[in-house]
């Protein structure tokens, strides 16, 4: 996840607005020059049940820029390789760097409170570097080859896949998980997002996804399907595990989930 924005002064007691859970949204999870205007829990509730519509936007550019190489004489490999380098940039690697902090951690196998201060370290460890390496790899990989057999399906896969990470982050903050430390994004967001209105909006991008990936064809459309569902589920089964570990979430875990849903969903896209 990003670092934490400078917020405008606004009114505590005011309900924050979908405005202001965008602007949370966007400027959270992204590097777009966006101003948070509010900066609290209520807004975190609201932005983090709009971090799908983030990932959409990162999804949409990285398609775009995929497409265009394609259209200039590109191969699918080179197009991969730029459809990947748009979320890392967009995100300034966060989410990246996360998953490797996240993977130090676990790899460790030390005790939670050792474990959270080995991911706040600022290098990074073997287990980090190999997880960066095949992740990104299979990012690349899997979108070479949906790139391959279409343009389209690259970039219904790019634009999928983006927005399921982000979709991992609503499902992730939901009530019930807990914060692994005091301060930082992740308490800011842990638990603020009603478990109904979590599953509403995975219920809402799942809908989405499936309509739009209708327009290529009804195998398109139950693939999509079950890569959004496949990308949370391995978003959850992390999360579960570092929550066993750490005792809960952290902004690093936030980024190692939005990693994992992301490749995971690109990874069913070359399925079949």
């Amino acid at each position: 996840m990003s670092t934490t924005p400078e917020p405008e002064p606004t009114d505590p007691s005011a309900r924050p607005t979908l405005c202001d859970g965008l602007r949370f949204a966007f400027g959270t999870l992204t590097v777009l020059p966006v101003r948070v205007t509010r900066w609290d829990r209520e807004a975190a509730r609201v932005g983090m049940l709009c971090a799908p519509v983030a990932g959409l936007v990162v999804g949409l550019v990285s398609a775009a820029l995929g497409g265009l190489l394609l259209l200039l004489g590109a191969g699918p490999l080179l197009a991969a390789v730029a459809s990947v380098a748009v979320p890392a940039v967009l995100t300034r690697g966060l989410h990246l760097d996360g998953l490797a902090d996240t993977a130090d951690g676990l790899g460790s196998g030390k005790p939670a409170e050792d474990a959270l201060r080995i991911m706040k370290q600022s290098d990074i460890g073997p287990f980090g570097v190999i997880a960066l390496v095949l992740v990104l790899l299979a990012q690349v990989a899997a979108l070479a080859e949906a790139y391959g057999q279409s343009w389209a399906l690259g970039a219904l896969a790019a634009a999928v896949s983006a927005t399921a990470a982000r979709l991992a982050l609503t499902l992730a903050a939901r009530g019930g998980v807990p914060a692994a430390r005091p301060e930082g994004l992740g308490a800011a967001v842990a638990g603020v997002v009603p478990v109904r209105r979590a599953l509403l909006v995975a219920g809402l991008v799942l809908c989405a996804a499936a309509g739009t990936a209708a327009l290529l064809g009804p195998y398109d459309m139950g693939r999509t399907v079950v890569a959004v569902v496949l990308a949370c589920g391995a978003a959850e089964s992390l999360l579960r595990h570092c929550t066993r570990r750490f005792g809960g979430v952290s902004g690093d875990v936030f980024g190692g989930l939005a990693e994992t849903a992301a490749t995971a969903a690109l990874v069913v896209f070359t399925l079949g």
